[in-house]
């Protein structure tokens, strides 16, 4: 079931009106309703892997408790390493299997041997990084002292499966979440509102701009010998928006649609493009994944705290990583292994932390300088997305090939294409509303109603003049 699709549309109000007049007088009802509405939003795309979903809760539920009653060090450190190892050994088998089964027959050719790897249709389950992260995270956190156990086991399930996060993120906390899932909720019509706010312009980026992105950036990475060397720019540059506008634009959804439940998730991106340096940029891309890898990973590696080789180190090994979580292809480690060459001079110089406040606060324009820095940030940032939208690195090579070997300086084709325009009016108001916590964040902003209500209109029009065929959000792959 996905957002942008009819049967979500039909979906969401029918478990708005159950949680809010139906069992609005109970808690626990309100708990088990979410959690009966999030399995019933996770079989409806394979029933089959429900079962997964469920093994993993269960899991984590009874190994976080073992922890916690654990009498010595010894148990404690064996009941989490049974959680990490299991959990781990599931999402390394569904999505990356095939991958090291084909990488090991080819390592092995280079020497002479011949192996045949054994190749077999693995579905991936869909967001099992996610709700996998969910629950090492709970784990890593009890045994570090950070929290205690949940003991309702409704509770700690609708923290794992939370169905507007459920697929595809933010990847949440239990000492963020789990507190909000416990207590007492009451309808507050503001929020509400606000979450109805973010939902429509969460359709907006995926519908209006990332689908028709997506047109244009197949048809370039696709056909590539076919166009000039301006053109592969202009369709990277797509593929740059196409990648923001449908992840942020799921965020931007699940965020609103958790507000209407009384429920605040974690923020998952801050205006990412308007970065002056490859450091603000991860600050504000994949919040909840940067800031993960950031607390059970670089930090107990040592984090910033050894010598510089040290930082080199875990700079690459998180870059590297968090490359390799977006799936079982030589491409996102090339992806990842950039960003981290990206960010090296800024480790390296101890500027890694300069820009920490959102561009041009209070100002209308940004300085030259920021500005150079933000077309610099974004440029080198749509290099990297090449590999990451490439099928093989082959494909990569032979489209930056292409890209300088082409006519370079002719006269791009798709720069005549309309949709341009329509680019450069969702940055405009993406600048303007960059300093809330989406785009539309602040309704009131310098814009009397007639306005404010004119442009809601304007995008409930587009998202229905652009809806066709539903697209699947491009981070269900991961």
């Amino acid at each position: 079931m996905l957002f942008n699709s009819i049967s979500f549309a039909l979906f969401l109000p029918v478990v708005f009106i159950l949680y809010w007049f139906v069992t609005n007088r109970s808690l626990k009802a309100q708990n088990i309703l979410l959690l009966v509405a999030s399995y019933f939003f996770y079989a409806s795309w394979d029933y089959r892997f429900l079962f997964l979903l469920i093994f993993s809760t269960l899991l984590d539920y009874f190994t976080g408790i073992k922890i916690a009653e654990a009498l010595n060090i010894k148990y404690k450190i064996m009941w989490l390493w049974i959680s990490i190892s299991l959990n781990l050994g599931f999402l390394a088998f569904f999505k990356y299997y095939n991958f090291f089964s084909v990488s090991f027959a080819e390592a092995a050719a280079q020497f002479g041997f011949k192996v045949d790897p054994w190749i077999i249709k693995v579905i991936l389950p869909i967001g099992i990084s996610f709700y996998t992260f969910h629950g090492l995270s709970y784990v890593i956190d009890i045994y570090k002292g950070r929290i205690k156990p949940e003991k309702s086991f409704i509770d700690y399930s609708v923290f794992v499966s939370f169905f507007p996060l459920l697929v595809a993120g933010p990847i949440e906390r239990a000492t963020h979440l789990l507190p909000q899932i416990k207590k007492k909720r009451f309808f507050d019509y503001t929020k509400a509102i606000d979450g109805l706010r973010q939902i429509l312009w969460g359709l907006f980026k995926k519908i209006v701009i990332a689908d028709q992105c997506s047109h244009y950036v197949n048809l370039i990475f696709n056909n590539s010998s076919h166009f000039s060397g301006s053109d592969h720019i202009i369709g990277a540059v797509f593929f740059a928006f196409q990648i923001y506008c449908d992840f942020s634009g799921y965020s931007d959804i699940a965020l609103g649609v958790a507000r209407l439940f009384g429920i605040e998730l974690l923020r998952n991106f801050a205006f990412p493009y308007f970065s002056r340096d490859i450091a603000e940029f991860w600050r504000r891309w994949h919040i909840s994944l940067s800031s993960w890898f950031k607390d059970y990973l670089y930090i107990p590696l040592g984090g910033s705290k050894g010598g510089i080789w040290m930082k080199v180190r875990n700079t690459f090994i998180i870059f590297l990583v968090s490359g390799f979580w977006h799936g079982a292809n030589w491409t996102y480690i090339i992806w990842g292994g950039l960003n981290a060459i990206y960010f090296l001079p800024l480790l390296i110089l101890n500027k890694n932390r300069t820009n920490l406040e959102i561009v041009a606060k209070g100002k209308l324009l940004s300085s030259a300088r920021d500005f150079a820095g933000i077309l610099i940030t974004f440029s080198l940032t749509v290099f990297a997305w090449i590999f990451f939208r490439a099928v093989s690195v082959g494909d990569a090579i032979k489209y930056i090939t292409e890209m300088f070997s082409s006519p370079f300086f002719t006269y791009p084709s798709q720069l005549n294409n309309p949709f341009i325009l329509l680019i450069c009016l969702f940055l405009m108001v993406e600048w303007i509303g960059r300093e809330h916590q989406y785009a539309l964040g602040s309704p009131k902003i310098a814009f009397p109603k007639f306005v404010r209500w004119s442009f809601y209109y304007a995008l409930v029009f587009g998202i229905w003049y652009f809806a066709g065929s539903e697209q699947q959000f491009i981070y269900f792959q991961f």
